[in-house]
Order: C-alpha cells, then sequence, then structure tokens
C-alpha cells in the first residue's frame, strides 16, 4: 500500500552567529541540519527540510518559512509541532508556526518575492555587535535613499552581485529600497524583491555605505548598474547585519498571516 505523503510548512526564526547558513555542508554546522535533527529526535521520521530563503554564513532569519514532506503517519499532531521540535532545539533557533496541509507546496519554487532589513549602528555596541554592521561615520539619511532609488525596479545586476557559476540570470525587480533612522546610531535598509541572486543585498549595503563616505557618487553607482560592469568596486557589508524578514507567496499559500516587524527587537 502506497502511502500519501502530507506537508509541514514552518514558520522558523533563528540568530545566524554560529552557523554556516540555512543550507546543509559537510564538516558545518547548518540551520538546515539542526531543525531536521530535531524533527527526527522527537518524530523518529527521517525528514528534509528546504526553506524559502537559503541564508548564507551569519545572516538571521526572522520570517524563515520552510516545507518537508511526511508520511501519513508521522506521529506529532500540528498542535504539538512547535513545542515538540523547540524542545530539542538550540536557543538560537525556534518553530514560531506549524501546519500540516494536504495541498502541494513548495517554499522555495511558490515564493513570489522576498524582503532582507540589513541594520547599520554608528555607535559600538557590545550588544548589537552580531546584529548590526558598525560604521564608524556620520549617516546622511536623504543620501542613503537617493542612492537607495537607484535600485528600484527591473535591473540586471551583475555589476553588483558576487560571480556564481549556476547563476545564469541576473535580473531582478527591487519593489521596496529604503533607508530609515530607528534612533540616533541605528539605521535600517529594507528591500523586496521577486529575486535575489547571490550577495546581492550586502553588495548593494557596501556601496550605499561607499557613497555615504563620499568614496563614489550616486552618479557612479547608476552608471555601474547599467554598464553591467564592475567599474567601482565596494567591499560586501557583514552578513551579521542582514535579516531575511520575511518570504511572500499568493494568497492562497500564504499560511502565516503575522507580520514580523525585527525592528522592535532593537528599540527594547
Amino acid at each position: 500500500m502506497i502511502q500519501m505523503k502530507r506537508t509541514i510548512v514552518f514558520l522558523i526564526e533563528y540568530d545566524g552567529t554560529n552557523y554556516s547558513g540555512w543550507q546543509r555542508q559537510k564538516n558545518a554546522n547548518s540551520v538546515q541540519e539542526t531543525i531536521e535533527k530535531a524533527i527526527e529526535s522527537v518524530s523518529g521520521s527521517k525528514v528534509f527540510v528546504i526553506a524559502g530563503g537559503r541564508t548564507d554564513a551569519g545572516v538571521h532569519a526572522f520570517g524563515q518559512v520552510a516545507h518537508s514532506r511526511i508520511d501519513e503517519d508521522f506521529p506529532i499532531p500540528e498542535r504539538k509541532l512547535c513545542s515538540a521540535i523547540n524542545s530539542v532545539l538550540p536557543p538560537d533557533i525556534q518553530i514560531l508556526e506549524a501546519k500540516i496541509i494536504e495541498s502541494e507546496f513548495h517554499s522555495t519554487k511558490d515564493a513570489i518575492a522576498r524582503e532582507y532589513q540589513y541594520f547599520v549602528t554608528t555607535k559600538k555596541s557590545v550588544f548589537l555587535r552580531n546584529y548590526s554592521l558598525f560604521f564608524p561615520f556620520e549617516l546622511n539619511l536623504d543620501i542613503l535613499n537617493n542612492c537607495a532609488k537607484v535600485f528600484l525596479g527591473e535591473h540586471d545586476f551583475r555589476s553588483f552581485a558576487k560571480n556564481n557559476p549556476s547563476t545564469k540570470n541576473y535580473v531582478c525587480n527591487i519593489e521596496t529600497s529604503r533607508w530609515e533612522k530607528l534612533d540616533d546610531p541605528l539605521f535600517v535598509y529594507t528591500i523586496k524583491s521577486n529575486r535575489f541572486v547571490y550577495g546581492l543585498v550586502r553588495s548593494l549595503v557596501g556601496i550605499m555605505l561607499d557613497v555615504a563616505r563620499g568614496r563614489r557618487s550616486i552618479e557612479e553607482v547608476s552608471a555601474s548598474l547599467a554598464s553591467g560592469k564592475k567599474t567601482f568596486p565596494s567591499p560586501l557589508a557583514q552578513a551579521r547585519g542582514l535579516f531575511l524578514k520575511k518570504i511572500y507567496y499568493p494568497t492562497e499559500k500564504e499560511f502565516f498571516k503575522k507580520d514580523l516587524d525585527i525592528k522592535n527587537l532593537f528599540l527594547i
């Protein structure tokens, strides 16, 4: 008799400081492997957990969505999934919500947009050291936002993305690109796009911070974007300031309605 497969959909938050990223790797501690081992520990079932956004080493997530196919006889009911898995997870990973669905869902392929936030502080803090970039220069919000507007719309971002042989298409349609000042030393950059190419968010933040310092002009940034060439390279911003905030899906596949705002974490 053939067993029917069901799907668990997860909403997850994690501190990426101590992990090599989401994806399972040899001889490295990944978020994916840690969650898979936790599920096996409490259920006795080997599962493969696929994420909607594959975050890099040191990158955090406040609204990661993932899914896993399970057999019909999976022993843990939906109402107990979060508490059961969280009981064996380390304190820097938490399952916020979990739903068992009968319909088809793929956390990566069904996503229509992703939203990231990057935090920068102009005041050195031991408490923010793993969650923001320390930038010891004055930041002008108008200059940052004028530069951020350059990236809005559909563009080929090959001049800014990290080289990746598996990337065939560098075109992204950026819907949101803006900076906000949260308080005197803390700034946040929010970017939302239909897709992202490898290293793009950290690259754009690095470029904008170079503009803020006067190392390059907004006109140079615009020219680089149009040319598709790495004419004026800037260093990548550090991974520690980057958070995956939210993954968007079509209405019928949007299982989690909670709008998570990580800015509140920095204002307590």
